[in-house]
């Protein structure tokens, strides 16, 4: 895992206190600084996806500067996980 990747999940576990973190590296090698996020946290209850969206960037914030490409693939809560679990 680089450092980069440490760091993005570090932040997002603290600020987010997820039940499911998936944090992936996709820049091929090259960069260390292309990532695929899944995040499942029960902070996301109530909340549009704009705004699931708003707080995983507000967690990256001091990363964000540092990182070539960020692609929120899923940002559900453990409600939603659940209904995606059963089908």
């Amino acid at each position: 895992m680089g450092d980069m990747q440490g760091r993005v999940e570090a932040r997002l576990k603290a600020a987010l206190q997820p039940q499911e973190l998936v944090v992936i590296d996709t820049s091929a090698g090259h960069c260390g600084t292309a990532f695929d996020v899944a995040v499942v946290s029960p902070l996301f209850e109530g909340k549009k996806l704009l705004e699931r969206h708003r707080m995983v960037n507000g967690a990256l914030s001091e990363e964000l500067p540092h990182i070539h490409a960020l692609s929120i693939k899923r940002a559900w809560t453990p409600e939603q996980m659940q209904a995606q679990q059963s089908k």
